[in-house]
């Protein structure tokens, strides 16, 4: 696929909740980076990466820190990564990612939500056709600290990256999520810190929709944002500039 679309998807593919949320989906990634690993970043690359997802958000160093000695000191809760899959109203297909330390709660909260929303779960697995899942770094232009970006390309692509897409956020790299740890360990060889560093899914195909159904699908999606144990809410809807100017101004 082209850089237009990557980009594109990259931007309107996923839903994350607000930046408390966000917080939160990082402080359990913490907490179950510390709990398989340890609490060293030098020795557990899942912490090392956690953290920097972290500081990409601003997170303040204090409460990274509380993050890391509760996990240690055992007072963090275990979680457990659970993914649902199913329909929204027009047939938008919806994937959703969670972190539940309660997997009986969070799977009747998500059917719930899809129940009022008329929708339908499904079984996992049954949105593999629909969904690619790949690994995304963002870094900044100043990470690279003056390193030709051509150059910084070319590592990238290298190192495994199918696509370097340059934003307004920096740059973008995509790749297949079995790239991750070549590209990770690219980085840390360059010396330089991405901003974030995680798999995503991105939608093979987009679903068109009118402004009722894009309604309907949207109310799902607040929904799950709205829980607690839900991570990321991924959809393949596309909505057109008519659609979606209509719904920025309600």
């Amino acid at each position: 696929m082209g850089r237009v679309f990557e980009k594109r998807k990259h931007r309107i593919f996923a839903r994350n909740a607000k930046l408390s949320k966000l917080f939160t989906r990082i402080g359990k990634e913490i907490a179950m980076a510390v709990k398989a690993g340890g609490p060293s970043p030098d020795s557990n690359h899942r912490l090392k990466v956690a953290i920097q997802n972290a500081k990409g958000m601003n997170m303040p160093k204090d409460i990274i820190d509380r993050a890391i000695k509760k996990a240690a000191g055992g007072n963090e809760a275990d979680y457990s990564e659970m993914n649902y899959e199913g329909y929204a109203p027009g047939g938008v297909a919806i994937f959703v990612e969670t972190a539940t330390n309660n997997t009986t709660r969070t799977v009747a909260n998500v059917r719930s939500f899809f129940n009022k929303c008329d929708s339908t779960l499904g079984n996992s697995g049954s949105l593999s056709h629909v969904f690619d899942r790949k690994a995304e770094f963002v870094v900044t232009e100043e990470a690279l600290k003056g390193m030709d970006t051509d150059e910084f390309e070319m590592a990238c692509i290298d190192a495994g990256a199918e696509d370097v897409i340059h934003d307004e956020e920096g740059f973008i790299i995509l790749a297949p999520y079995t790239e991750f740890g070549s590209l990770q360990h690219k980085l840390d060889e360059l010396k330089l810190e991405a901003k974030s560093a995680e798999l995503k899914r991105f939608p093979l195909t987009t679903h068109p929709v009118d402004l009722d159904t894009a309604r309907n699908v949207m109310k799902l999606i607040d929904l799950l944002d709205e829980d607690e144990d839900v991570n990321t809410v991924y959809h393949n809807m596309e909505l057109s500039e008519e659609v979606e100017a209509a719904l920025a101004e309600e």
